[in-house]
């Protein structure tokens, strides 16, 4: 770039038309070279030179260092743009997507497997549990439900547990 086009000789747009005469087509070049995205290399190119705009003090450089500084504002930008969410490829959005539904699937097999393990033991001990634990009964409602003390509830809880806690650990279910 001559010194008829810096800053300070005719103008700062004809020191800009000579900047991108000269460096214009090298930077496409280099910048092709480092993305294989020619819409790309034409964005960081485009990009330099505007940067170079902004920054007129750049272009009393001697010629070396003017060069040097446009490459390496080019190679940042592309890093930049290789760092970035749109070149892996994640896209932003201001809605958030539909809630998705959790899996059931270990839901339904433990489900399965109490209710096995539960139609093994004795109708005494499956009428306890089934109303303390599935519907929440205390031990003075599920008496009176059924017609015996509270403390034989409390004495059929107990039974009733261990004897599913064998029932479901001889279908393989075991304490985490």
């Amino acid at each position: 770039m001559d010194n008829s086009a810096r800053p300070g000789s005719p103008s700062r747009q004809d020191a800009m038309t000579a900047l991108h005469n000269d460096f214009a087509g090298p930077l496409l070049r280099f910048v092709s070279r480092l993305t294989s995205d020619k819409a790309l290399a034409e964005d960081v190119t485009q990009e330099t030179l505007v940067r170079a705009w902004r920054h007129p003090e750049v272009l009393l450089r001697p010629e070396p260092a003017l060069r040097a500084w446009l490459f390496t504002v080019a190679r940042n930008l592309v890093i930049d743009e290789w760092r970035s969410a749109h070149h892996r490829m994640e896209i932003g959005t201001d809605t958030v997507p539909e809630s998705t539904m959790a899996d059931e699937t270990d839901r339904l097999l433990d489900t399965w497997l109490v209710t096995d393990a539960m139609e093994s033991l004795s109708t005494d001990h499956r009428d306890v549990i089934s109303r303390a634990y599935f519907n929440g009964e205390d031990t003075v409602a599920i008496a009176a439900a059924l017609g015996i003390p509270s403390g034989t509830v409390k004495s059929r809880l107990h039974y009733g547990l261990r004897a599913l806690r064998l029932a479901l650990e001889e279908r393989g279910v075991s304490r985490r």
